[in-house]
């Protein structure tokens, strides 16, 4: 059978042809809408009542019956409310539109329309207590990470190039930032970035700003502001952990100056300085520039003298060397030294000649031995040298007769022929 076969005469499926479970419908056998909307409402009936945080955004009173509306407190969430008239008749005078409460609802879906809403039991307005007792904390906690360490603190720049500033819009704080800053230094820039600092939105606006500052390639500084306000306005949006995180781990420094002395929300243990008003902050931002010219005066007065006291020294010195005698009388250093010159010249020159004499009669000595040791000497006497291809003959017993020989005289050579061999003794005459 198909499924237009199973429909009723006025075209709704029978209960008992429709699937049990929402994974078992398909195409061909879909769940009528109220069905859906019948099993939609069994499921939400299920949940259990929660207690929720939010916003009161608004309450209104009906014939008994509160109709409100609750936001999320960080979020664009938000949730319609209701009360019936035994809960509504305790909250008419306590919550107000705009207070942070707590409530205990139950969701419930209206099947006609499919329209969620939530069915409140129980509110109360968030005390003051209670959020103090939530920030100191978060406090804790966020100084058990290191997050608030002295060591993690940036110095501020002597001179910024711009001073980027976070603060409401049109605000007396950017006034008095602005106006401060530039009757110190007034060739100051700024980078401003305008956004809610109260409300639920506020620290998520700041931290979004703080992002953008941060990310400035010409932004030297941050500066956090906002001129003071209630208890509630003031910690609450400055306290908030995601922009307490964002001021952690910001590459710039960052100045907070948030107005309220009495109680100091989380920002001021997150940055880097802090200034207890959006005046004050001005003195952290740039310096006096009355001041710093009258420092730069007196530095280049200080050198001027400097300089003055050192020329004079240089000039005693120097008149002090020229009144020694070696620079009154530079004649008598050059003669003293002329003398010596001389002295030393005359005494070079005897000892050079007296040097060449003695190498000339080592020279003669020499020469005359070794012309007595010489062979030519002994030829001259009348000897002769006689050699053979082997060398000098020293032994006539080793000649042969008819042998030619080489003979050597005092002037000349000549060869002749062995004709008669005599040998006798060494020692004895020929």
């Amino acid at each position: 059978m198909s499924y237009s076969e199973k429909l009723s005469p006025h075209g709704k499926p029978p209960l008992a042809a429709l699937p049990a479970q929402s994974a078992d419908t398909s195409a061909e056998t879909p769940w009528p809408l109220s069905h859906f909307s019948g099993k939609l409402r069994a499921h939400i009936d299920k949940v259990t009542p929660t207690w929720v945080e939010g916003q009161l955004v608004e309450f209104n009173m009906r014939n008994g019956t509160a109709w409100m509306t609750l936001r999320d407190l960080e979020q664009e969430v938000s949730f319609n409310a209701v009360a019936w008239r035994n809960v509504a008749g305790t909250l008419d005078g306590v919550v107000s539109p705009g207070s942070r409460v707590v409530a205990l609802v139950k969701p419930s879906l209206y099947e006609k329309s499919g329209r969620l809403s939530l069915v409140t039991h129980r509110m109360q307005p968030v005390g003051l207590g209670d959020l103090l007792t939530r920030i100191e904390q978060l406090r804790k906690a966020l100084s058990a990470e290191g997050l608030f360490d002295a060591a993690r603190k940036r110095p501020l720049p002597l001179l910024p190039a711009r001073i980027g500033v976070i603060t409401g819009r049109d605000s007396d704080a950017k006034k008095d930032i602005l106006r401060n800053v530039h009757a110190r230094w007034a060739a100051a820039q700024f980078e401003i970035r305008e956004v809610s600092t109260q409300g639920p939105m506020a620290a998520m606006e700041v931290a979004a700003a703080l992002g953008d500052l941060d990310a400035h390639p010409e932004v030297d500084v941050i500066v956090i502001a906002r001129g003071g306000g209630s208890l509630e306005e003031v910690i609450l949006p400055f306290s908030d952990e995601r922009l307490v995180r964002a001021v952690a781990e910001a590459t710039t420094p960052v100045v907070s100056a948030i107005g309220h002395e009495a109680d100091r929300p989380l920002l001021d243990e997150a940055a880097d300085v802090r200034a207890s008003t959006p005046t004050g902050s001005a003195k952290m931002l740039v310096p006096e520039e009355e001041v710093e010219r009258e420092n730069i005066a007196q530095a280049r007065a200080r050198m001027s003298s400097g300089v003055q006291r050192m020329i004079q020294r240089e000039m005693e010195w120097i008149r002090a060397v020229r009144s020694r005698p070696a620079l009154a009388q530079p004649k008598t250093m050059i003669e003293v030294r002329r003398d010596e010159i001389t002295g030393l010249r005359r005494r070079g020159l005897f000892s050079m000649e007296a040097g060449v004499t003695r190498a000339r009669d080592w020279v003669e000595s020499t020469r005359a031995r070794v012309t007595a040791l010489s062979p030519q000497s002994t030829l001259d006497r009348g000897y002769a040298v006689v050699q053979t291809p082997e060398g000098i003959v020293r032994d006539a017993a080793l000649l042969s007769s008819g042998q030619d020989v080489q003979i050597m005289v005092a002037a000349g050579e000549f060869q002749a022929e062995v004709k008669n061999i005599q040998t006798h003794k060494s020692g004895e005459a020929a």
